[in-house]
């Protein structure tokens, strides 16, 4: 395992140990976080621990022209319950993921400094967020950063059932319209393979990552 100084330099994936761990330690400046996801390397880490930057070596990804929403999703989303934008309260959206409550883990990693860190670049135009609205109250949404051909979701929330499927029903369809390559959801969990996703083998994700001229 590798520990970073305060050289801007990641190690070759091929360093990462079985259980997914690239390096140690660093900080999450910009110029840092768009090396790390620009090499499929992605921070996850406790509030009170040394930075944990991970590339596993399989990746749970999303092909968009793959995703075709169940016919009760399409049933939610048409019956216009609940109203959808982009990139207009990112920080809220990112807050909300911190603090909602999700089974079998103690507290979050989203700490006050990552919010801080991917807030600023949204600002520069390198994250995401997509806002569920219900009568004008936000239940939902999810954020990321934005690649350009790979979109890396981070996280969602939902406080009303089907709020984040909304969202990452939202999601995909503009990563189709915008032909992106690639949803990046990181690491495998129940939810995300209910809506679709899988996992493909590190090699095959870093490739597509950085061939930006692939198109799927």
């Amino acid at each position: 395992m590798y520990f970073l100084t305060k050289e801007l330099y990641f190690p070759p994936a091929e360093e990462t140990s079985p259980e997914g761990v690239l390096a140690v330690g660093g900080d999450l400046s910009p110029e840092r976080l768009l090396l790390a996801y620009k090499n499929g390397i992605f921070p996850w880490f406790d509030d009170n621990d040394p930075i944990l930057w991970w590339c596993p070596p399989e990746r749970m990804v999303l092909f968009p022209n793959e995703y075709k929403p169940s016919k009760s999703m399409r049933n939610v989303m048409n019956k216009g319950i609940y109203k959808v934008t982009f990139n207009q309260v990112f920080r809220e959206v990112m807050i909300n993921c911190q603090q909602i409550y999700r089974p079998g883990q103690n507290g979050t990693w989203i700490s006050e400094e990552m919010i801080e860190a991917y807030t600023f670049l949204h600002e520069i135009g390198k994250a995401l967020s997509i806002e569920v609205w219900h009568e004008d109250e936000l239940v939902g949404g999810l954020y990321g950063v934005d690649m350009g051909h790979v979109f890396c979701g981070e996280s969602m929330f939902s406080h009303m059932s089907n709020a984040s499927k909304v969202a990452f029903t939202a999601l995909v369809e503009y990563l189709k319209r915008n032909n992106y390559s690639l949803l990046d959801c990181q690491m495998y969990n129940d939810h995300l393979a209910s809506l679709g996703c899988y996992e493909i083998p590190r090699e095959e994700f870093l490739y597509i990552l950085r061939n930006p001229s692939l198109r799927i």
